[in-house]
């Protein structure tokens, strides 16, 4: 929403089923809406249409404990995440379209990047310009001024070879595409590949691996937007939520950082301890006005820790339901949906407004091939770009 008024409308009652497709099963292991027996870990495939004449590709990943995660091979997008809350109830807690079309239609100022893989560049790159090696780059300005998610035709946009696996105790979708040298405006030829693994104990583990064959700048991410109350439930603003991060990155007007690491002590960017979203988002604060709610970098809390270390946890009070972030990542966008204005209907039937959801989106802080004190996203040939982040659900 552009205004500054919250709207919290009743939500739709009721929860109609994903697009109903021919199945091909890998490995067995069926959906349940209710509590779910324990079984091995599968793996499913289903046609879900396609793109310019290029069949795409719906996988189920069902851990065998309760949670199931549908993904696309257009975007690697995260359609839907089925977990249970606290009595065993499993409903998807992730916001996305009923069919590939919504997807497709899904373009201009009002993209929302539902699930997607982000890249070549997450996030902002202010006015799309970089230099490598004392060269100009320009690529494409896509958000007020300046070049957002990799530009207008990002790998969210990409349809991507996938390859499914099976390892002892979990379930894995491989993904990997070839963004030529120029596409996008972004030098050198890179090839990623993205894997979704799903295991036992309902988490989602994401790893991202790059390589190039010219210097370029590279920042992966994962866009959904979580619910824990349900992707058909009203709003996000009573879930509780940590991030463990002691600073935060202050924005411009166009959302660019001004290059200061902020504390949050004493502002409503203080998520240290668990904190309902909805506590101070409405607060006559500079920066939550300039983004109409949450969209800001927080510099997670590592120290010298190079490895996996909880970003943040969010908890539904109503469902149980919680979700534990941890990322090899410097930084997590905390986003709350601010401008989803109705113009859009979800997987259940729901029509998603302001606050529907909240991203986490793991990443390098934006426009850092500008920001020489921040962490650099420069790859180089011989270097390999590796990034892991884990979604880990559960109820409390």
């Amino acid at each position: 929403m552009r205004g500054r008024g919250l709207l919290r409308l009743m939500a739709i009652a009721g929860v109609a089923g994903l697009t109903a497709c021919s199945t091909t099963t890998h490995s067995g292991g069926d959906s349940s809406t209710g509590p779910a027996p324990a079984q091995a870990p599968s793996i499913t495939d289903e046609s879900f249409g396609q793109v310019g004449g290029t069949p795409v590709t719906r996988y189920t990943l069902n851990s065998g404990h309760g949670m199931q995660v549908r993904i696309l091979n257009y975007g690697g997008i995260i359609q839907s995440i089925e977990v249970p809350d606290r009595n065993g109830q499993a409903n998807n807690v992730v916001l996305g379209f009923p069919n590939l079309e919504g997807y497709l239609n899904n373009t201009g100022d009002a993209k929302t990047y539902f699930g997607a893989i982000i890249g070549r560049y997450g996030n902002r790159i202010a006015k799309g310009t970089f230099s490598l090696d004392g060269a100009p780059h320009q690529v494409p300005i896509n958000n007020n001024g300046n070049s957002l998610h990799g530009g207008t035709a990002g790998f969210d946009s990409k349809v991507w070879q996938a390859t499914p696996q099976n390892a002892n105790g979990s379930v894995a979708l491989k993904l990997q595409y070839l963004s030529p040298a120029g596409e996008m405006g972004y030098p050198g030829a890179l090839t990623t590949t993205v894997i979704y693994t799903v295991d036992q104990n309902n988490q989602l583990r994401i790893d991202y691996h790059a390589t190039t064959d010219a210097p370029t700048v590279v920042n992966l991410t994962n866009h959904s937007y979580f619910n824990l109350a349900g992707e058909d439930a009203l709003n996000i603003y009573d879930h509780k939520l940590t991030i463990s991060a002691d600073s935060y990155t202050p924005t411009d007007t166009t959302q660019i950082p001004t290059g200061q690491i902020a504390p949050v002590k004493g502002t409503p960017f203080d998520f240290t301890s668990p904190t309902l979203i909805g506590a101070h988002i409405t607060a006559n604060d500079p920066q939550l006005l300039l983004a109409h709610g949450y969209d800001h970098n927080w510099v997670i809390n590592r120290g010298n820790d190079t490895g996996l270390v909880q970003a943040a946890k969010a908890e539904d009070p109503a469902t149980g339901r919680t979700l534990t972030v941890s990322t090899t990542e410097p930084g997590v966008q905390f986003y709350t949906s601010n401008f989803l204005v109705g113009a859009f209907t979800g997987t259940s039937g729901h029509i998603y407004r302001q606050g529907a959801g909240f991203t986490m989106e793991t990443q390098h802080f934006p426009d850092s091939p500008n920001q020489p004190g921040f962490p650099s996203t420069i790859l180089n040939p011989g270097q390999t770009y590796d990034s892991a982040t884990v979604f880990a659900f559960g109820t409390g």
